[in-house]
């Protein structure tokens, strides 16, 4: 969890630029009901995650770091969402239909330690999963979104155990689901809840509650225009294709989709009684809703997120049947793949700090002209210990045959963990040299006079408008009769289009400076003008 959330800087785009929104709603210079940067709107729709850093920024005291405050809510999401897919898995796995065949003579798990094996599996399976690393950390309605449709998976799957306790977490996770911008999401899972409160003791009253708490969620969703249509198929002119989709789809969930469609494999012919069989159809249902999402938003890779916690429960129920020789085969797999990852991180970190290998030294610097490695001895340390658990455990493993039922899994979620710790500590500088605005922006704070005041926007993009403010500290203002900024920082694409057409009298008024490109982006440029008339 901590790393991806600790010591680093606000990257491009959604990141910063969600958390652009975060500090100006904290300091008041917009709306919490209608936020805006230099006048543009959010992208994305929903307002409770840009609230929830507001109110971080609000309690924190002011001498602490900005951008490692608004993190606290959502690192919370985050545990949010192991802690409720390991609990609702754990109360799947408690039904009658999911339990192993008991044994002639005994001896079998008993029902509370085998759905603690199955929850155990899951939640390995989802730290597995390629596409949770980088979108599980960032500060964007996406992963408010993940936390509440994992609590909402919480919430149905506790309905036939405890109704009261899957209406209070489905009360939570709807309506954190619509607030969060995903509305038909909300009511879609929420569907399968209601078909999970027919299981439940008096299910006519939990299936009233579910029902008025659906009429609810939509009511919260049209009252804050929350529902917005913008269905983008494949195949479209939208840039989304199958090839690309295919492609997403089948490194994103890996390895729980495997798992996952061996299960559906396995248990085809429950499939048909699926009031029967729960623990496979409400996560098969979570699932469909999100590949719904994927084939039909953008950005699709963040709609597939909020299908990971359904899907690594259908493939924790895989294990049970699955073959010694698939078992060795997704060992072996992710033995080499996490190992030669591992090795690869630390040659170039090596290469970084001594130059040798020269090749590696090479290839970082032409990637990021202008990047100086830094050293930190904890982060080497930190990087140390997590390399010689990865051998002990890669050690464990092979020692002898395990007779756990998560062991196939045990090394996928390692790995995935070890490589996105490297990276946060060894490749840390680099990657925030690469993916941040900072030194672009400390670039164009050379050229800018010290008490320039404010800054007019030419076409920047809200996350170029939101790293101004947080890293030159400069007011971002659109041309207004009350605003007459000395400065103005201009797209160059827009800013040489303007300078061609019959706007001239709008560049009339500004003298180019200089063009600034951020170092490993050869597209992305921004044009410094000064005023030289008045308005």
């Amino acid at each position: 969890m901590l790393p991806g959330f600790w010591g680093r800087a606000p990257w491009k785009s959604a990141d910063i630029a969600a958390f652009g929104y975060m500090q100006a709603i904290a300091e008041n210079r917009t709306s919490w009901w209608a936020p805006t940067l230099a006048g543009l709107p959010p992208e994305t729709e929903g307002l409770l995650p840009y609230w929830l850093g507001a109110w971080a920024l609000r309690i924190a005291p002011e001498s602490w770091s900005a951008e490692w405050v608004v993190r606290w809510p959502f690192l919370g999401l985050l545990a949010l969402t192991l802690c409720a897919t390991w609990y609702g898995v754990y109360h799947l796995a408690r039904a009658p239909s999911a339990q192993p065949v008991a044994f002639a003579f005994g001896g079998e798990a008993p029902p509370t330690d085998y759905a603690r094996t199955m929850a155990d599996s899951a939640l390995l399976a989802l730290i597995a999963c390629l596409g949770l690393a980088q979108l599980s950390h960032e500060t964007t309605s996406y992963l408010s979104q993940l936390a509440f449709v994992a609590l909402a998976f919480y919430g149905a799957a506790v309905l036939p155990q405890s109704a009261l306790r899957g209406l209070i977490a489905l009360s939570a996770g709807l309506p954190g689901i619509v607030l969060s911008g995903a509305p038909t999401v909300g009511l879609l899972v929420g569907l399968g809840a209601l078909w999970m409160a027919a299981l439940a003791p008096r299910r006519w009253t939990v299936m009233s509650c579910m029902l008025g708490l659906l009429i609810a969620c939509a009511a919260l969703g049209w009252s804050g225009q929350l529902f917005a249509w913008r269905t983008v198929l494949p195949g479209g002119s939208e840039g989304k294709d199958w090839e690309s989709l295919l492609r997403l789809l089948v490194w994103f969930g890996w390895p729980a989709w495997p798992l996952a469609l061996w299960t559906l494999w396995r248990w085809r012919t429950q499939l048909g009684a699926p009031a029967q069989y729960p623990h496979i159809a409400l996560p098969l249902w979570f699932t469909l809703v999100g590949l719904g999402a994927t084939l039909t938003t953008l950005p699709a890779d963040r709609a597939l997120l909020l299908g990971l916690p359904s899907m690594a429960a259908l493939a924790a129920f895989a294990l049970p049947t699955l073959r010694r020789s698939v078992a060795a085969l997704i060992d072996w797999f992710t033995l080499l793949f996490f190992s030669v990852s591992a090795i690869t991180i630390w040659v170039i970190w090596v290469a970084m700090q001594t130059g040798v290998p020269a090749k590696p030294a090479a290839n970082v610097a032409k990637l990021a002209p202008g990047f100086e490695p830094q050293f930190s001895g904890v982060a080497l340390g930190v990087a140390l210990a997590a390399t010689m658990a990865w051998c002990a455990l890669v050690w464990w493993r092979a020692a002898r045959d395990r007779a756990v039922l998560w062991k196939s899994l045990v090394l996928p979620a390692s790995g995935a963990t070890l490589g996105w710790l490297l990276l946060l500590t060894l490749w840390l500088p680099l990657l925030d040299f690469a993916r941040s605005y900072q030194p672009q922006m400390q670039a164009i704070g050379a050229l800018l006079a010290p008490q320039s005041g404010c800054v007019h926007p030419i076409g920047l993009s809200r996350s170029q408008i939101a790293a101004i403010e947080y890293h030159l500290d400069r007011t971002v203002m659109t041309p207004t009769p009350d605003a007459d900024c000395p400065w103005a920082l201009a797209d160059r694409n827009l800013w040489q289009q303007m300078l061609q057409t019959d706007r001239t009298p709008v560049a009339a008024n500004w003298s180019q400076i200089a063009v600034v490109p951020r170092p490993t982006d050869k597209t992305d440029h921004i044009v410094v003008l000064r005023r030289v008339s008045p308005r």
